[in-house]
């Protein structure tokens, strides 16, 4: 009966501490889905283009069971019978996931062009798309990073899956944290991409100019101005491109600053979509 008694009582303790090592695995996971869900807020989820052009989407990401938005744009001769080229456009610190859409003259431009036009959040307003390892403020980025750059991938998939896309004309570009956001995912992903450009790039954390082997094939082109602090690493990398004999368009402009030469001058904007425009892979 002893015996007995020892054993139901072995058990006993068993269950309990199943129960709360089931508890505390519980807690953990809770405290880890907050931590991540803490990376966001409601900014990341704000619009600003009211476009009617402009369709404001989001789906659910997979790795945390958020809701993340994108805007996307298609132009008025869409045909599904015709693959259309794609133009995946990052943008800049802080901004909204379709705040390239409202620069000047890019929708007309890219309606007359026939390119479908496509803007991800990149998880966040700041996760710089995998390309720095470390924020602004000190912070590490390594998981927001991670899904900044997952977020796009995610996103052109699932605009390849609705539309007719032209694999052969898919292009990346990026404008300030977007270029170093190209950089990186131009690299990550060298056989994607049929053209990039970067504009005001800063350059990436986790990438350095040597890199650009990886994507010497690559057309590029680069738009910077004379009166912005980032234009001193811009040359760095170019002269890398100039170097590995990289089919490179180099536009430094004289006066010109960090945001406005593009985001407000349709001059520019049209440069930068007749850039891509013929291209293929």
């Amino acid at each position: 009966m002893a015996k007995r008694g020892l054993t139901q009582n072995s058990v006993r303790v068993v269950i309990i501490l199943c129960a709360t090592l089931l508890i505390l695995e519980e807690v953990e996971s809770g405290s880890q889905m907050r931590e991540r869900n803490a990376l966001r807020s409601e900014l990341d989820d704000q619009r600003l283009v009211n476009d009617p052009r402009v369709q404001h989407l989001s789906y659910v990401f997979g790795e945390t069971g958020e809701t993340i938005p994108y805007a996307l744009f298609v132009p008025a001769a869409y045909d599904p019978e015709i693959n259309t080229p794609l133009l995946v456009s990052l943008h800049g610190l802080t901004r909204t996931h379709d705040w390239l859409m409202g620069y000047e003259g890019l929708l007309d431009h890219a309606d007359e062009l026939n390119f479908v036009v496509v803007t991800p959040l990149g998880y966040t307003r700041q996760g710089w798309y995998g390309s720095w390892s470390q924020g602004v403020d000190g912070r590490s980025l390594e998981v927001e990073g991670a899904y900044s750059q997952q977020d796009v991938m995610n996103v052109i998939a699932l605009v390849q899956e609705a539309y007719a896309i032209d694999l052969e004309r898919m292009y990346l570009w990026g404008h300030s944290m977007g270029g170093a956001g190209t950089y990186h995912l131009a690299m990550e992903y060298p056989d994607m991409w049929a053209a990039t450009a970067v504009v005001a790039p800063a350059a990436p954390q986790v990438r350095k100019p040597s890199d650009l082997k990886l994507i010497q094939h690559i057309p590029m082109l680069v738009l910077q101005g004379t009166r912005d602090r980032l234009v001193h690493s811009t040359r760095v990398w170019v002269e890398e491109m100039r170097g590995l004999n990289m089919d490179v368009e180099y536009d430094e402009m004289d006066g010109a600053d960090h945001s406005l030469f593009i985001s407000k001058n349709k001059k520019n904007v049209r440069r930068l979509l007749d850039f891509f425009d013929g291209k293929r892979r």
